[in-house]
């Protein structure tokens, strides 16, 4: 008797022996096929980056200005009962003084005899200034009547502005002429063995305004 039932018990062993051995291996895959079961959600990202201009670039980025300001714009209302609009920033902001390099013409590199090369540079630019908005935060906003936005906007192009003017008033342009002087004449002494001479450009005035 014990023995007939043991091996009728067999054949049900194997089966839910195999069960489980299967359950193991594809039951993952079972529980993703069901609509119910909760998944991670799976991001998908198309790129169709086209290259659409290639620039060569020679300039020489001689000087750094880094800036700290309190900015207060206002704009006044559109009706008169109406309070203005106010706007308070505090910005942090940078300019930069640099040569162009491309703008220099052979007649400009001119040799003296076997000691001395005389090299005429263009004029210094300031070839980038901005807000840096990292450094930069709104302190706070007034009767803006929905149009915060724009009216933070208007004072982050004001500050913009007032950097590259302060930049332009601190002397950058003529900082970027002697850091230009220090780099280079070292430089072109290493490379021709000559003694260098840099001198600047001259530049025409413009035509006189009217008053």
């Amino acid at each position: 008797m014990l023995p007939r039932l043991v091996r009728r018990l067999i054949p049900l062993l194997i089966l839910v022996t195999l069960g489980v051995f299967l359950w193991r291996k594809i039951g993952a895959t079972l529980a993703g096929l069901n609509p119910l079961t909760p998944r991670e959600p799976q991001v998908t990202v198309t790129h169709n980056t086209v290259l659409t201009q290639v620039e060569a670039l020679g300039r020489l980025e001689l000087v750094r200005y880094r800036f700290k300001d309190v900015v207060e714009y206002k704009r006044s209302a559109k009706y008169p009962f109406l309070p203005d609009a106010k706007a308070a920033l505090v910005v942090g902001g940078e300019a930069v003084g640099c040569l162009d390099l491309r703008k220099i013409r052979p007649q400009d590199v001119t040799f003296e005899g076997d000691s001395v090369v005389r090299l005429t540079l263009p004029e210094p630019e300031l070839c980038a200034f901005q807000v840096n908005h990292n450094e930069s935060r709104v302190f706070s906003t007034e009767n803006g009547f929905f149009q915060d936005a724009s009216l933070v906007d208007e004072a982050y192009r004001y500050a913009e502005a007032q950097v590259r003017k302060s930049a332009l008033q601190s002397g950058i342009l003529a900082e970027t002429q002697r850091n230009a002087q220090q780099i280079l004449v070292p430089m072109l002494r290493t490379l021709t063995g000559r003694r260098v001479i840099v001198g600047q450009r001259l530049v025409a005035p413009g035509p006189a305004r009217k008053m």
